[in-house]
């Protein structure tokens, strides 16, 4: 069908065809030429006549690279994915009274030689329409216009008329293709799929932060990475200053999801796992469970905010400053009451140490007018640089480093007993002491909790730089420390919280929101939660969530918009399991699309020795499949945030007996089984957890 009313600021071929599908060809074909022209109009700029310095030079060539690498025309990405036909004229410029205006949504804003837009991007408040209105709500939206692909080709559309009251409501074809689409190489964007609840998140204000509670499939890393896209969009010039940082649980995840924001023209987006974050010590080595446990407590920042001001000690003799011939001093008390007014202060340690001398040369300058004398600034400065003045800071007010200081903290008993005192009782500081000590910082055997006390402890001496936005991914497995460190990094911004409680995997996992989002530092974020999924289907999930009553009796079950028939197929495995999910993984590749075979981490070994002893090759979790190489072997500890076409389980038993406690291993497991998109097969030697094998479970 032609666009009803005037065509608007969609751009049309100058004889346009009379095939609607083929209109909508010559539209895609006119943008893309209008975006080489966009791109090529950048390449042709000359910056010879307009830079002031080398330096100006230096940062305009880095925009225009940055701005000719935006405008890429991806070949299998859809410049636009729909359309929307407004009852009514919305451009300023159109006649008052005007009807019928129709804008193309699409990953980026092209515009031809007028400037007249061609594609308008998704996050344009003229979009917004397009995920938001429904024919209780149609938003002055008489067509919403979608369009399927193959490849970059244009292939179908689809349409819904929203005013229209003899059409009926019906499940969207295309948006249903396009969700279940082959899953081949790292994650795409959804940018033509998000739904109205998850697009009030994306487009939820820079200056809040929002807590995401989402079941498997419902899409809230997605939400994430999108909603980074329209903050940079909407505030780029804040962002660009203050800077943007994507945080997630491993660097397989990172990798699966490093695509997303650059297919949306966002190049400068920084991503990062927390052990990255504070990687102060070289870790090399592992904490057992209950000192992770005790180390990543909230009472650790108390213990290290005592240890790091120990060394403050009041001061005993005068200061005399000599300049000239004249001798200038300050008494003890006075020195005393510098030091003390200076603690009780809440400022970093360093920035307490660097006050320190400037209020003793200012206690000097007084004496110094007192007798006669007209000091100015510079002589302030001088006396702060005084040898005498030096030693009583040095004396008072020692240097700390962080390092060395919980290099202390965890060899010597005494100081762990006299910084902890009231706040771990003995038997937690036996566990929080090494066993074996390192004889230096370089040597010790450091641990990722470790790291993050350090991270606290240089907080602590010296502010750490805030970002304008942190999107924390997997958040549910940090500790209450790690919380800290991610907060810090966020302390003058904001922060979208993604995560799911009943995927908290570590023994420190949270165990409510209110609780992770006190400990970030951001009490009052609004939490959202999201249960409608769009990746699991609904027999799939049915299945996993189980689990639920015994891993997170607070959380509504999810549930799926796909009803896929026969995606779930439980085998027991009477004899060879190795050889059974060999099989299984032949099966799953004869289907289009990825697979994933997930595994408790001690059973990867054998499982590899099979597959390559059949001759399949596989990859390994954060290597980017292809057409030619689908098969993923997938330890269980690297699956959280991943996704396949086709997942094949091995021996959940062994998942659930690979983690230091039972509901651990469930969860594990709960994560292990929510992967697949369209397909699970779990092969099973061992009886199942009594909590999946309760209710009679589909066989395959």
């Amino acid at each position: 069908m032609p666009p009803t009313g005037q065509p608007g600021r969609s751009a049309v071929p100058a004889t346009p065809s009379t095939d609607p599908l083929q209109r909508e060809r010559d539209h895609l074909a006119s943008s893309r030429a209008a975006l080489r022209v966009m791109r090529e109009d950048v390449e042709s700029l000359d910056t010879t006549d307009v830079t002031g310095t080398w330096v100006t030079a230096i940062v305009l060539n880095k925009q225009i690279e940055a701005r000719i690498a935006a405008l890429a025309d991806l070949a299998h990405t859809p410049l636009f994915f729909g359309r929307l036909d407004y009852l009514h004229a919305i451009s300023e410029e159109l006649a008052e009274g005007a009807t019928g205006e129709s804008f193309y949504i699409g990953r980026r804003h092209v515009h031809d030689a007028a400037g007249d837009p061609m594609v308008i991007d998704w996050r344009a408040p003229v979009s917004q329409p397009f995920y938001r209105a429904s024919r209780t709500d149609p938003q002055d939206v008489e067509r919403r216009r979608r369009f399927g692909y193959t490849g970059g080709e244009l292939t179908a559309y689809e349409d819904e008329h929203l005013t229209d009251p003899a059409e009926t409501d019906a499940a969207s074809a295309l948006l249903a293709a396009e969700i279940e689409k082959p899953r081949v190489g790292p994650m795409r964007d959804i940018v033509a799929t998000i739904q109205p609840e998850q697009d009030e998140i994306v487009r939820a204000d820079v200056g809040g932060t929002v807590c995401v509670q989402g079941a498997p499939g419902t899409g809230k890393t997605a939400v994430g990475l999108h909603r980074v896209a329209y903050l940079l969009y909407a505030h780029r010039e804040r962002l660009a200053r203050t800077g943007t940082l994507v945080i997630g649980p491993n660097d397989a995840f990172l990798s699966y999801i490093e695509q997303v924001l650059p297919a949306l023209g966002e190049l400068a987006v920084a991503q990062s796992t927390v052990q990255q974050l504070v990687a102060h010590v070289e870790v090399r080595a592992e904490d057992d469970p209950a000192a992770a446990g005790l180390k990543g407590d909230a009472r650790m920042a108390e213990v290290l905010r005592r240890a790091v001001r120990a060394g403050i000690t009041l001061p005993t003799e005068p200061c005399v400053v000599v300049r000239g011939s004249r001798r200038w001093r300050v008494p003890v008390h006075e020195l005393t009451g510098i030091v003390e007014e200076l603690k009780a202060r809440d400022i970093r340690y360093g920035a307490a140490r660097e006050a320190l001398p400037q209020r003793i040369a200012h206690a000097v300058l007084l004496k110094m007018e007192q007798g006669g004398e007209a000091p100015d600034d510079r002589v302030q400065d001088a006396v702060a640089r005084n040898a005498q003045v030096k030693a009583v800071v040095k004396a008072c007010w020692p240097p700390v480093d962080p390092a060395k200081l919980v290099h202390r903290l965890l060899n010597e008993p005494e100081f762990l007993a006299a910084c902890a005192d009231g706040i771990l009782d003995e038997e937690e500081q036996r566990a929080v002491l090494r066993a074996k000590p390192g004889r230096s910082v370089k040597t010790a055997p450091w641990t990722p909790a470790d790291a993050v006390l350090v991270d606290e402890a240089t907080d602590l001496v010296q502010r750490t730089a805030s970002l304008g936005h942190v999107v924390l991914d997997e958040a549910q497995d940090l500790s209450p420390m790690q919380y800290r460190a991610v907060g810090r990094r966020c302390s003058t911004g904001s922060a979208t919280v993604l995560g799911d409680l009943a995927q908290g995997t570590t023994p420190w996992a949270t165990a409510d929101w209110a609780q992770a989002l006190h400990h970030l530092g951001k009490p009052g974020a609004h939490v959202e939660e999201l249960t409608k999924g769009f990746r699991v289907p609904e027999e799939v999930i049915a299945y996993a969530s189980r689990l639920l009553p015994a891993i997170a009796p607070g959380l509504a079950p999810a549930t799926s918009v796909r009803d896929a028939p026969g995606s779930l197929t439980i085998d027991r495995v009477e004899e060879d399991l190795d050889a059974a999910v060999v099989a299984a993984c032949r099966e799953a590749l004869a289907h289009e699309g990825s697979t994933g075979l997930i595994a408790a981490d001690a059973r990867i070994p054998a499982l590899a020795e099979a597959l390559d002893a059949a001759g399949l090759g596989h990859l390994t979790p954060g290597t980017e499949t292809t057409s030619k190489a689908r098969l993923t072997l997938v330890p269980a500890s690297l699956a959280k945030g991943l996704e396949y076409d086709y997942v094949v389980l091995d021996e959940p038993a062994a998942v659930v007996a690979g983690e230091p406690d039972e509901r651990t291993g469930l969860r594990r497991l709960y994560v292990a089984l929510t992967r697949a998109v369209s397909g699970l097969k779990v092969l099973h030697a061992q009886p199942l957890p009594e909590q999946l094998a309760a209710v009679p479970a589909p066989v395959g």
